[in-house]
């Protein structure tokens, strides 16, 4: 079994039934944050991004895609963990007009039309190749939103360090880097940015 394989059974196992995402969806706002989404109030949930009717695409989004926090949105979510997942996170998908693919985000993604945006958050490590990630998000997408763990160790679950000088290079221009010590759940080093693709 291959390291990305074992690292899928690893990452299927931490989502377990998805229930209780809770958690990670906490830091998921913080990323969006920094990733440059504006949080509106519905009247019924301060947690809400309006897209304006663009077309997201989200690599790596698993179960809980920010893509379910937006309003007025063309969302399409793409990751393997996706064929692991129990039937109802794919019918939440459905309901909410999602679209997914249960796949890899280094495979030739063909789209009908470009997407104005590609969102990359806590994926990267996760991939075989995330080099090739980043050149398929740039091909399907006018701009590059992400949010990345920089300089992290090599574990079962996550089998890449990145850093900095990868993704500017990989992404053509600078990130920012800042250092997160507890602040909604999350702690280490990171790098954030828009990239125009």
């Amino acid at each position: 079994m291959s390291k990305w394989n074992k690292a899928q059974k690893w990452e299927s196992g931490w989502w377990g039934n998805c229930i209780n995402t809770y958690g990670e969806e906490e830091k998921q706002l913080l990323y969006a944050d920094r990733m440059g989404l504006v949080k509106v109030h519905n009247h019924i949930s301060p947690y809400n991004f309006d897209m304006r009717d663009r077309r997201i695409l989200d690599i790596g989004g698993g179960p809980a895609s920010l893509l379910l926090k937006c309003v007025n949105v063309k969302g399409f979510v793409v990751d393997p963990i996706l064929q692991y997942v129990p039937n109802w996170v794919k019918l939440r998908y459905s309901e909410a007009g999602i679209g997914f693919v249960e796949g890899p985000g280094e495979n030739g993604l063909e789209w009908e039309t470009r997407f104005d945006e590609v969102w990359l958050y806590n994926v990267l490590q996760h991939t075989e190749d995330p080099e090739a990630i980043i050149v398929n998000a740039r091909a399907s997408g006018d701009v590059i939103r992400i949010f990345e763990w920089i300089d992290t160790p090599v574990n079962i679950g996550h089998i890449h360090t990145l850093t900095e000088e990868k993704l500017n290079e990989w992404l053509g221009g600078y990130g920012k880097v800042e250092q997160l010590d507890g602040y909604q759940g999350c702690y280490g080093k990171c790098f954030y940015g828009i990239f125009p693709a």
